[in-house]
């Protein structure tokens, strides 16, 4: 049976370095670019906008530059994922199935087109299922922009938890269309990494503990 313990930042949080090579000493499990968001295996779009027009796509140089590589080297949604702008965008960029153990690190850089006056809101979701039904993401990790300012420019973030089995990340973009502008999401990694030393010596205290409980039942018994 797989196991999911949850340790969650409260909200993406801001990093003084790029997060991903701030844990640069785990594993890495996944490392996107989205030099062709369009042949990225294994990820999928899917826009559930009321109405539903254009999924993520790839990036727009001519409103901004992708974070690193080539200017259109990010994944891009907008206003436009609902039909001529107007309803209720909910568009979903989810990455592929990934096999997880341990501390889990999922950073990424955000930005949006430069402009005030938008309520851009991009929500981040784990599902310990390999599906991509919207209900099976109810783990939200966190919720950028909304009431607060998205970021302007390229932003790092992260999210923390701790599981061991399979699992997927969401990124989802949502909001009333006219109040949407065009967001980008670029350089997403996702680290496991083992417990701190500190973890371990307790776990080796926990085992050293039960070895002294087995030896005096063995004695008991004799």
């Amino acid at each position: 049976m797989q196991r999911l313990n949850y340790m969650l930042a409260a909200a993406a949080v801001p990093a003084a370095c790029p997060p991903h090579t701030a844990h640069a000493a785990g594993t890495g499990v996944l490392s996107e670019d989205f030099t062709n968001l369009a042949t990225a295996p294994g990820w999928a779009r899917i826009n559930r906008s009321v109405p539903p027009d254009a999924t993520w796509c790839q990036g727009n140089p001519a409103i901004f530059p992708a974070h690193t590589g080539a200017p259109d080297n990010y994944a891009a949604a907008s206003c436009l994922s609902a039909a001529h702008g107007t309803g209720r965008v909910d568009n979903w960029l989810i990455t592929p199935t990934l096999t997880l153990s341990g501390l889990t690190t999922l950073s990424f850089f955000t930005s949006r087109e430069r402009v005030d006056g938008f309520d851009d809101l991009l929500e981040v979701r784990f599902s310990s299922d390999s599906g991509t039904a919207a209900a099976s993401f109810d783990t939200l990790l966190a919720s950028i922009g909304g009431a607060a300012d998205f970021p302007a420019q390229w932003q790092p973030s992260h999210v923390d938890l701790t599981v061991d089995g399979t699992g997927r990340f969401a990124f989802r973009y949502l909001g009333d269309a006219d109040r949407l502008s065009h967001i980008g999401l670029d350089t997403v990694r996702v680290v496991t990494r083992l417990p701190e030393p500190t973890s371990r010596l307790l776990l080796a205290d926990g085992l050293g503990v039960l070895g002294l409980l087995r030896r005096h039942e063995h004695h008991e018994r004799h």
